[in-house]
């Protein structure tokens, strides 16, 4: 699944595949701005780990999970 992040004050977006399902990266988002805690931490498909300070968030974007189709569509 894509997750695209808005960053505060800057003009590029975080974007990134991701394995963790869409209700998993919802639930540590709100968690962690609940919590006030200063930063949240996104990991990739490849296992990468992204930290974005919880205070220069502008927005989270969720993709659907799609199934990838195989063949050709008429």
């Amino acid at each position: 699944m894509e997750i695209r992040i808005g960053i505060a004050n800057t003009g590029r977006e975080l974007n990134f595949d991701t394995s963790e399902s869409a209700d998993a990266v919802k639930k540590s988002v709100a968690a962690a701005l609940d919590a006030g805690a200063t930063h949240v931490t996104f990991t990739d498909a490849k296992g990468s780990s992204y930290i974005v300070p919880t205070a220069a968030l502008a927005f989270v974007e969720v993709g659907t999970e799609e199934t990838r189709r195989v063949g050709f569509v008429a």
